[in-house]
């Protein structure tokens, strides 16, 4: 645990995760675990959100009452899988504005190709919150970190399901301002680059794909 790596243990994260992990969860639990667990992991990474005060009326008196400061915060999901988080932080923060990060890896050079970039405006102002529920190699997590920057983000913070100890180093290393929320920290990459112990492919297990 440090300031850049919060592992979220509390008991219904983890139980959930396991339930994840295992082969013979099926496409529809393994959905519906992961937005359940994305709302555990969004309570965790929203609790420094600031506050301000405004006077409401509640049913026997006038008071000043705590409410979200700022612009609406950004969610950021890094594609395909990213949707799976994304959707179970909605339900948490509705009112979030929307982006979305397209990459692939290139088989040749291991590096991530970009083939989609949507940002919502003036993120400069705005908590963004980039999600993906692997950190693998960290390459195409660091690049889209990449982008959102160029698009003017400041602060940026990362949430993800399963991260392994090269991707943690790999995101330290390229954005080292960039906290990371997971319920995990795996124990390495395998040579196909998947987490192990991990789950598999989120992506391939949230959408019934092979």
């Amino acid at each position: 645990m440090s300031d850049h790596l919060t592992v979220v243990t509390h008991p219904l994260v983890q139980h959930k995760l396991t339930l994840m992990r295992r082969r013979e969860t099926s496409t529809a639990e393994f959905r519906r675990l992961l937005r359940e667990i994305s709302q555990l992991l969004a309570y965790e990474i929203t609790r420094e959100l600031p506050l301000a005060h405004r006077t409401i009326e509640t049913p026997l008196t006038e008071m000043e009452a705590p409410v979200l400061a700022g612009k609406k915060l950004a969610l950021v999901s890094i594609l395909r899988a990213g949707n799976g988080l994304l959707d179970g932080v909605l339900e948490l923060i509705p009112s979030a504005r929307v982006g979305f990060v397209g990459l692939y890896r290139d088989e040749e050079t291991l590096q991530p190709v970009q083939y989609y970039c949507k940002l919502p405006d003036a993120l400069e102002d705005r908590l963004v919150i980039a999600v993906d529920p692997m950190l693998a190699t960290g390459n195409s997590s660091a690049a889209a970190v990449d982008l959102m920057k160029q698009a003017g983000a400041t602060n940026i913070r990362f949430m993800c399901l399963l991260a392994a100890p090269e991707g943690v180093a790999r995101m330290k290393e390229a954005h080292p301002d960039v906290p990371i929320v997971t319920a995990a920290l795996d124990k390495k990459l395998n040579d196909k680059g998947y987490i192990v112990p991990g789950l598999g492919d989120a992506g391939d297990r949230m959408f019934g794909t092979k």
